[in-house]
């Protein structure tokens, strides 16, 4: 019934009706929304809205379907079933998505724009699902190790992802989130860093302004996770140190592996953060402790990170990638000005007093009542 009624077609009336009675049961009977996307060629957000239509909420706070109960809370660790939930049935294997709108565009397009940075020579691979896009660190034999090509990959993905995309999500290939800089960087083992090296090899004002211009471009590769029409989410496992560690802090939400462990590496090695992580880990952390984390270099594992507030879920490694895929349907299921309207209250909310952050909240929903209204 699924797949008669669902692919390549607008389903309406009778056949909508059909359709949501068909993904409700088998919903119910254990099947994923990942699942249920793949079997219908239907975004995540599409499979949320049907899912809710033909009876409520997916089953968030049941207790007996994980798929979406996991994003309130982490699952506990005693007893083989963890607290008594469902084991997950097997997933399928990840689905490569390339929007219909660029099926002329190889592996390194996004969107409708071609792409003129070569993604996979930078270590990253890029898919986009209509609002979805997951970006992914690919230099598994390195441990997903960063280097400068990869930082300007990232921002150039950021300037080029077509507006219709509100998630991305960050993961890493093979055994790591990522394990940071690649120290071969400050051997001079590549262009990238043999123009670093050379840069600040010597102590002139033509080095400090190229050095800083330099450090400047990196840096737009994690700013741009920031924007409040996106929600950046990390998808950690393995290490997720140094450089790999400010990608995640950058991202908006978190989600660990059991297995994660996070550090800040840079001052071990007589350097700084300067990826754009020090401003977050201080607002999440403290001053303190933040203090306590770089200069250390420390690892903080998944479940002292969910303490720390560095960390809003932490789950099983095996249930990752179904988690995040959860929680990027929910997201999808509200409103896009609605989402960005309100993550650009809660981005501005920490430097507003009270009374410029009710004047905010005031204008910003008058705009919304107004589109609202007006689209009646």
């Amino acid at each position: 019934m699924i797949e008669t009624l669902a692919k390549g077609t607008r389903v309406t009336g009778s056949e909508r009706s059909q359709l949501a009675t068909e993904l409700r049961r088998r919903y119910d009977e254990g099947e994923s929304i990942r699942s249920l996307a793949a079997a219908t060629g239907r975004s995540y957000g599409f499979i949320h809205r049907i899912l809710i239509e033909s009876g409520g909420q997916p089953a968030r706070s049941r207790g007996r379907d994980p798929s979406l109960d996991r994003l309130g809370r982490s699952r506990p660790r005693e007893g083989p079933h963890r607290g008594g939930c469902q084991q997950r049935s097997p997933r399928p294997t990840p689905t490569t998505f390339v929007p219909r709108r660029a099926r002329r565009v190889t592996a390194h397009g996004v969107g409708s724009v071609a792409m003129d940075f070569d993604l996979e020579s930078a270590g990253l691979r890029l898919h986009v699902d209509d609002a979805a896009a997951r970006v992914t660190l690919d230099r598994p034999e390195r441990r997903n190790a960063m280097t400068p090509r990869m930082w300007r990959a990232l921002a150039h993905i950021g300037h080029t992802l077509p507006p219709t995309v509100r998630i991305v999500v960050f993961e890493g290939a093979g055994k790591s989130f990522s394990t940071g800089l690649d120290l071969s960087v400050l051997e001079g083992a590549d262009e990238d860093g043999r123009e670093l090296v050379a840069a600040a090899s010597a102590d002139t004002p033509e080095n400090r302004a190229r050095l800083d211009a330099m450090i400047a471009g990196f840096q737009e590769g994690f700013t741009w996770l920031r924007r409040p029409d996106i929600v950046s989410i990390a998808a950690v496992h393995g290490h997720a140190l140094g450089a790999g560690f400010q990608l995640a802090l950058s991202c908006d939400i978190r989600v660990l592996a059991e297995d994660a462990t996070m550090s800040m590496r840079e001052a071990a090695l007589g350097l700084v953060p300067d990826l754009t992580g020090t401003k977050p880990l201080v607002e999440r952390v403290g001053l303190s402790r933040a203090i306590e984390l770089c200069l250390t270099a420390r690892n903080v594992g998944a479940r002292e990170a969910e303490r720390l507030g560095l960390a809003e879920i932490v789950v099983d490694g095996p249930d990752l990638a179904g988690t995040v895929d959860d929680l990027v349907a929910a997201l999808l299921a509200t409103p896009a000005p609605a989402a960005s309207a309100t993550k650009r209250l809660l981005m501005d909310a920490a430097g507003n007093t009270l009374s410029r952050q009710s004047e905010a909240e005031r204008l910003a929903q008058v705009h919304r009542l107004l589109a609202l209204f007006a689209n009646e």
